[in-house]
């Protein structure tokens, strides 16, 4: 398991509860989003599938949100900002 830090910006910190940041062990990325929603609820999950997404500063493509993670990571969730 990996100690993923999950940063939410704009939306996706309102569906968050306000929080800035949050950490969770998780193997992928997916498994961290889907840990934090069953928390949150239904507001985060559509913030989380709108977004775009940095791991450790390096774009994150969907395709990649169930690979493997290992050590300690930060994710950035990033909503469109005005139009987009």
């Amino acid at each position: 398991m990996a100690t993923v830090t999950v940063r939410y910006f704009a939306a996706a910190r309102a569906a968050a509860g306000g929080l800035d940041q949050e950490t969770v062990e998780a193997d992928t990325p997916e498994s961290a989003f889907a840990a934090l929603v069953a928390t949150h609820g239904p507001e985060l999950a559509r913030a989380v599938g709108i977004s775009s997404y940095l791991l450790d500063g390096v774009s994150l493509s969907r395709e990649a949100l169930g690979e493997r993670v290992v050590g300690a990571v930060r994710i950035d969730v990033l909503p469109p900002f005005a139009g987009g």
